[in-house]
């Protein structure tokens, strides 16, 4: 017998009611704020994703990425910014700045443990051609409020910069030197993260390493005059919007491409530490990186089974009710049911059906699992009348219709 592989699993009703539902909320805001969606393909060339940070985890033990028939070294996308830049790129859109937002499986080779999985859905935003700091503001607005959307309340905004090209270079050489003279109390890990880029040091989530990263510099502290007056309008935008936020000068969210303003919302209902369930950040190079002219950005990338998971915690966006609005009940096993069936479902009547000539005992059972607020019957009697009888299954109450008019009559008692 096959198994689900690890990291993987099968999504059934009603979580996928669930879900669905979720990214119906998400489209909306989205598409509110005049983002329009993009599909891109589930992999792309090994080089589109490479611009992520040869020194990231992402990139050196988490890329699913392997040659195809056709020799070429293709990856599964283990992110959708890298992904929409190529698409940019390779489009050339007309209109700045492009809005887009996606949604879709991304992959990553990790330890399976809760909420995290080597195949899962992320929801996604970038907004490409623009390095006005409201478009920062507007990016994170649009996360947070889908998040207050769903009925989430305890969730923290984590904000930082991380400076740009011309600000970064001291601090990584100040970072470098600290780390250095440290480096007997780094985990090996670490050790080895230093020698390639002492930015990613910032991000250990491991505990040994806790109280050297605390004490390192904080980029805040070498912002240059632009870099600085940047993040001040991010944050005095934040605030014109009530969106609460707290400075986190250790956060660097694991990417190389980022530059400037760089969040993460945490969920405070999820007890782990792992309670991230979104974050993102503006990049002025990552267009450039993969053929394209010099052109800033910004997006997020946002976990649904962590999304779920908080909401479970704080007892919101349960799962919707999935319910038909008629069951159709057969026993004459003729096309009659099958016709009326359909002329529901045309009118855009939730509308379900028993097969297999079952009993009315059984069929009535099957009825009140659907969850119908109405039956129609169809006997002998109504056949032969061209009548039809609906039946109210919660009062029991029941009325001879017309065949002709049980459609009106339906949609009378669904209002």
């Amino acid at each position: 017998m096959f198994q689900a592989l690890p990291g993987t699993r099968d999504l059934l009703p009603p979580v996928t009611d669930r879900w669905r539902a979720l990214v119906a909320v998400y489209a909306e805001q989205a598409a509110r704020a005049g983002y329009g969606e993009v599909i891109p393909p589930m992999f792309e060339d090994l080089g589109v994703f490479l611009r992520m940070g040869e020194s990231t985890d992402v990139v050196t033990k988490e890329m699913y990425d392997f040659e195809d028939k056709g020799g070429r070294r293709i990856a599964l996308r283990p992110e959708f910014t890298a992904a929409l830049m190529r698409v940019f790129v390779e489009k050339r859109p007309a209109s700045l700045p492009w809005k887009v937002w996606s949604w879709g499986p991304v992959f990553r080779y990790e330890k399976p443990q809760g909420n995290r999985y080597r195949q899962f859905m992320q929801l996604d935003a970038e907004c490409v051609g623009s390095g006005d700091p409201d478009v920062d503001v507007e990016i994170i607005a649009l996360a947070a409020d889908f998040f207050a959307s769903l009925g989430l309340r305890r969730t923290t905004l984590k904000l930082n910069s991380l400076g740009d090209a011309s600000s970064r270079p001291a601090y990584i050489d100040a970072l470098r030197a600290y780390f250095t003279a440290n480096a007997a109390d780094l985990t090996a890990q670490s050790r080895a993260t230093l020698e390639v880029n002492p930015l990613r040091v910032l991000d250990s989530k491991r505990e040994p390493d806790q109280s050297i990263v605390a004490g390192a510099p904080r980029m805040v502290d070498f912002l240059d005059g632009a870099t600085s007056a940047h993040f001040d309008r991010v944050q005095a935008g934040l605030r014109s919007l009530d969106i609460g936020f707290v400075l986190d000068p250790r956060l660097v969210r694991g990417l190389d491409y980022y530059t400037h303003t760089c969040f993460e919302f945490a969920s405070e209902a999820l007890e782990s530490a792992q309670n991230a369930i979104g974050g993102g950040g503006h990049y002025d190079n990552l267009v450039e990186q993969l053929g394209g002219p010099t052109t800033p950005g910004i997006g997020f990338g946002l976990g649904i089974d962590r999304i779920l998971a908080a909401c479970d915690a704080e007892g919101v966006f349960g799962a919707p009710a999935v319910a038909v609005d008629v069951y159709v009940i057969d026993l004459t096993g003729g096309l009659e049911a099958l016709a009326l069936t359909h002329e529901l479902r045309r009118a855009g009547i939730r509308a379900d059906r028993s097969f297999d000539q079952r009993s009315m005992k059984a069929q009535f059972k099957g009825a009140d699992r659907s969850g119908a607020p109405l039956a129609v019957i169809i006997g002998s009697d109504e056949l032969a009348n061209r009548s039809a009888t609906v039946r109210d299954l919660r009062t029991g109450v029941q009325d001879s219709v017309t065949r002709a008019d049980v459609l009106n009559a339906i949609v009378k008692r669904l209002a």
